[in-house]
């Protein structure tokens, strides 16, 4: 089995096309320049963040302008990074939905992307925690079955104690989430690495089957076991008094999420914001 993802890791070295073909390409001003730069930085982001970013870059660069829509907006950065196999991917939270931006890189689809800012051992340990998380019923592996592989890793020999550290480093930069001692992938993993988690793990991939997309954390029917993802499950019986499996029709037995609701969140967020610019003036 390791000598087969071995060879599909080799296959997948080579570039791949942007998504949606040739594009015609766009103009680039400073406001999608500095967009860029400061998605840059950051690798993924909420959409409430990623439309306040675009409207803080139009009142430093271009006050006048009118805003663009976010989604013309992004296309328009798209057609000119095509060229560069680089694109701003949507996408959404595996937990509860909430859409989320981040800056994919489409040149390569392996683990060897992250090269630049991890070392050989540490890389192998992410190859390590990922094939558990792929092969987990949960979508999760626990730091103690992640730690117990580091005997194994290729390169520099890794204490347990270093690989807890690289381990967070993996959560710092947005490679994985932590949560009660367990692990799973972040939205902006499964974003930039879904093709390349379908071809290395084919027999353990998991895939919804309201959206299509790759599955790590959801919940699956106990008669068929297909599976969905949480916010699918919320949004796909969210007016079902009885809900049932769209597969075989069985009685679901789990607890159904709550739906994402975007209008909540920015009352939240002009709240939050509100109660910030309360506090400065009174300091």
């Amino acid at each position: 089995m390791e000598e087969g993802r071995a060879e599909r890791r080799r296959r997948t070295e080579a570039p791949s096309h942007p998504q949606g073909g040739t594009r015609r390409a766009g103009v680039m001003t400073d406001v999608h320049r500095r967009f860029l730069q400061l998605l840059m930085t950051h690798g993924v982001l909420e959409e409430w963040d990623v439309r306040r970013l675009q409207k803080h870059c139009y009142r430093v660069h271009d006050r006048t302008a009118t805003v663009e829509e976010l989604e013309d907006f992004i296309n328009n950065i798209n057609s000119v990074l095509g060229s560069l196999y680089i694109e701003i991917k949507k996408g959404a939270t595996e937990d509860d939905g909430r859409p989320v931006y981040a800056l994919v890189n489409l040149a390569t689809t392996s683990v060897s992307k992250m090269a630049s800012d991890f070392a050989e051992n540490e890389l192998d340990l992410f190859r390590k925690a990922l094939e558990l998380i792929i092969d987990s019923e949960t979508g999760f592996a626990s730091s103690t079955n992640i730690l117990n592989l580091v005997d194994q890793l290729k390169g520099k020999k890794m204490r347990k104690k270093e690989a807890e550290q690289v381990l967070q480093k993996f959560v710092q930069n947005k490679w994985l989430i932590e949560k009660e001692g367990e692990f799973t992938l972040h939205s902006r993993a499964i974003l930039e690495m879904e093709q390349y988690i379908r071809e290395m793990y084919p027999d353990a991939v998991k895939i919804c089957n309201i959206c299509h997309s790759l599955l790590i954390q959801g919940q699956s029917c106990e008669t068929c076991g297909i599976r969905m993802h949480l916010p699918c499950t919320a949004k796909y019986f969210q007016s079902s008094p009885e809900p049932r499996c769209p597969h075989c029709n069985d009685y679901w037995p789990h607890e159904i999420p709550e739906v994402f609701d975007p209008e909540k969140e920015r009352e939240a967020g002009t709240s939050r914001a509100n109660k910030r610019s309360l506090r400065s003036r009174q300091h």
